[in-house]
């Protein structure tokens, strides 16, 4: 079996292809909730500055630092800085072709095949694949029913062969937040067995609570434990551009190094750029993106009575995300796939994010509800509502 065979077919690529060949009536056009992507390009000021980039900087053209543009790396250490409290430095900081990329090059430093790592499930998707792929045992640790994961759960998990635990958070599927007190009890289980935390904050920017979600960073000595995993795409709609961060012990970006010279060389230069302008210049601009995104997030909670009155439930909340779990009598992979037909409504089924034969992945739906407004919303409710068994 090859590596790519070991795996899955990735979500978003099956589910598109459920539309295929599906006609729409014109009072009912398709609602897409299935993908976590902003739909709208970046703000014209930013736009502008590209343009000009493109224009007349002609080391945007070409190879750049193998760990990604100084400038970047340093804006990013003082944003996390500022942001979380502690110190990071601009030797912790990597540039990478997104988030992804940032996930598969810590793994890929960090283990071996027939290692393990520990994920909470439902699980990123992306993770699981990428794991599969290289050989490492992705461990499941399920979650209450709160959404959250348990440490002395993840402890009872812990083999000789374990190297890392995954934290998503907000969490996608799930849109919980982990609350402070339990991301350091993670990180002290860490810690304590010699393994390393790698905190996946993809949404971070649309998190409920103001201030620092954590004060994991705030520890002198974060970079022994912590591996930190971020985003530009959906803070500055730049998925096209293709930008993520990764932030930990310079020894070890010395071998997350090695595995990006040998896939990209480097981070796309007219990205980082507009990363980096991003930081400096769109800070207001993001403060409003995220106003957006919680008067969408109240929007979901408020109208969810609708659905509620039907016996479905709204079990996790946050950043683009609603975890709904269902009350009819079929498994989500299948109302999914109805749903298309019957509603013009593409969500994800939980199933694609849960080990197979899971029964609660069978029960739930992950809706991204982040490109819908108040109005779409209440649309989407009203189909789901009027779905029978």
């Amino acid at each position: 079996m090859t590596r790519t065979r070991s795996t899955f077919q990735s979500p978003i690529t099956e589910t598109f292809g459920w539309l295929d060949g599906v006609e729409h009536p014109a009072d009912r056009p398709m609602i897409l909730v299935s993908q976590a992507a902003p739909v709208a390009p970046p703000p014209p000021a930013l736009r502008e500055a590209l343009a000009e980039l493109v224009l007349t900087n002609d080391t945007a053209h070409f190879y750049g630092p193998v760990l990604g543009l100084p400038a970047l790396r340093a804006e990013l250490a003082r944003n996390a800085t500022l942001h979380y409290g502690g110190t990071v430095e601009a030797e912790n900081v990597c540039i990478t072709s997104g988030c992804n990329q940032a996930f598969a090059a810590a793994l890929a430093a960090l283990t071996d095949q027939g290692d393990e790592v520990i994920l909470p499930t439902p699980w990123y998707f992306n993770h699981k694949m990428w794991l599969d792929m290289t050989g490492v045992t992705a461990v499941p640790l399920p979650v209450g029913g709160d959404m959250l994961p348990d440490p002395d759960a993840a402890a009872g998990l812990i083999t000789p062969r374990t190297r890392a635990i995954v934290l998503v958070t907000p969490n996608n599927p799930t849109g919980a937040e982990y609350p402070p007190a339990l991301m350091g009890a993670f990180r002290d289980l860490a810690r304590a067995r010699g393994l390393k935390l790698i905190v996946d904050e993809t949404y971070r920017d649309f998190h409920s609570r103001p201030g620092a979600p954590h004060d994991l960073f705030a520890d002198a000595g974060w970079d022994d434990t912590l591996v930190h995993l971020y985003s530009f795409s959906k803070a500055f709609r730049l998925t096209g551009h293709r930008v993520g961060a990764l932030i930990a012990a310079p020894a070890l970006l010395q071998e997350v190094e090695k595995f990006l010279d040998t896939v990209t060389i480097c981070a796309s230069q007219v990205g980082q750029h507009a990363a980096l302008w991003g930081l400096q210049n769109l800070g207001d601009w993001l403060a409003g993106e995220r106003d957006e995104i919680l008067a969408r997030r109240a929007a979901i909670a408020d109208g969810f009575p609708v659905l509620a009155d039907r016996g479905w439930a709204l079990k996790g909340l946050g950043a683009y995300f609603a975890y709904v779990q269902h009350p009819l009598d079929e498994p989500s992979d299948r109302l999914a796939r109805r749903l298309v037909r019957e509603a013009s409504l593409l969500a994800l089924p939980a199933t694609m994010f849960t080990p197979a034969g899971d029964a609660e992945g069978a029960r739930h739906l992950r809706i991204a509800f982040a490109n819908l407004d108040r109005p779409g919303i209440a649309t989407l409710f009203d189909r789901l509502a009027a779905v029978t068994p």
